[in-house]
């Protein structure tokens, strides 16, 4: 289920950056009023009109294939096993270390003598 869930994640990255570039490649709405006294839109590759048609309907297509892959990545995400309870309790619990018992015949150390944390923190 993994390799699937990569498949359609790389298809929706690219189909996304693909509709971002027919996008920015399309003509605005005021393009049409150039086009009308004739700035050269008629001498390009699909003619006057065809360029809008043929964009139009690729970013069409585009954004149902978005809306596939948005739809089957939910799907799949939903499909993950859940976990009971929070992301605390997973967590690892440290205990603190209490201080070793002194060997028979020796005197107990003071904190300070045995490196103790607390010399460090300035006052």
């Amino acid at each position: 289920m993994n390799w699937l869930f990569s498949i359609v994640l790389t298809v929706h990255i690219l189909v996304a950056l693909a509709i971002i570039g027919l996008v920015l490649m399309q003509h605005g709405k005021g393009a049409d009023m150039g086009a009308a006294f004739g700035s050269g839109a008629s001498g390009s590759l699909f003619g006057a009109s065809g360029s809008a048609n043929f964009l139009s309907r690729t970013t069409a297509v585009l954004a149902a294939v978005f809306f596939a892959t948005s739809l089957t990545l939910a799907f799949i995400a939903s499909q993950k096993p859940k976990t009971s309870g929070s992301l605390m309790q997973d967590s690892v619990q440290s205990q603190p270390v209490s201080p070793a018992a002194p060997a028979a015949g020796e005197a107990p150390k003071s904190p300070a003598a045995a490196g103790s944390k607390a010399q460090d923190i300035p006052k």
